[in-house]
């Protein structure tokens, strides 16, 4: 699956401490129908105060080792079926000398310096993780791929329905990750059989997702949930 990750567009370097500050961020709200119902404005740097290339690069290759299984192998010499008799006499035949037939220059023997399994697990650590998979979202935002939505609510968990939402918005069949308030079975089970969607509640987002996807959709519900706005949205 190709993979659309941003960091080639992160050109900007890190700031020092003193001159980091994001731009203001303002992004239309679309409607069910696709049209505009309203602007979210949020500063920059409620989400990161810069974006690191270096940080978002080790993120995306720890994902990338966690997947690995690690199971691969292949048999040494010691594993092969065989016996381990010598072939022939040393000495005496005319031929070159030749040990048991399971040795790796023989057709059916063993393999040097084989492949073994190996635990490709990596971690990091889990504040910058976290610093990690916001700098992915603010990215989006900055290079014009995220999408801010009302809401995603189905009456019934229907695949048409879910389509008939990405075309209105005009992201049908592009690779997008939708961004839930929290678990929606309805929705969830509306969008699992669209092959270029995936669907995530806004707790569990990490930065490989984010940036593998082309597109992010985010509902101002878990965008207010992101931002640390929604116990003020609940005072309102």
């Amino acid at each position: 699956m190709e993979l659309w990750f941003a960091l080639t567009l992160l050109s900007s370097p890190v700031l020092p401490t003193h001159l980091r500050h994001m731009a203001a961020i303002s992004v239309p709200v679309l409607g069910r129908d696709g049209g505009e119902t309203g602007t979210y404005d949020f500063d920059g740097d409620e989400l990161a105060s810069a974006i690191s290339k270096q940080l978002l690069h080790d993120a995306v290759v720890m994902y990338e080792r966690n997947k690995r299984q690690g199971t691969v192998q292949t048999r040494s010499r010691g594993m092969v079926a065989g016996s381990t008799k010598k072939i022939y006499r040393q000495k005496g035949t005319g031929r070159a000398r030749m040990g048991a037939k399971r040795t790796p220059v023989r057709r059916g023997g063993g393999v040097t310096f084989g492949i073994k399994p190996k635990d490709w697990y990596t971690r990091m650590p889990r504040k910058a993780v976290r610093l990690a998979t916001r700098m992915s979202i603010l990215s989006k935002f900055q290079d014009g791929q995220a999408v801010v939505v009302d809401g995603f609510d189905l009456d019934e968990p229907r695949t048409k329905l879910a389509a008939d939402r990405l075309k209105a918005l005009g992201l049908y069949g592009q690779p997008a990750l939708l961004a839930l308030d929290g678990h929606d079975p309805l929705a969830w089970r509306a969008c699992r059989n669209l092959e270029h969607l995936w669907v995530r509640p806004v707790g569990d987002l990490n930065a490989y997702d984010v940036l593998h996807q082309r597109q992010f959709v985010i509902t101002t519900a878990a965008l207010d949930s992101l931002l640390g706005r929604a116990d003020q949205r609940l005072a309102a």
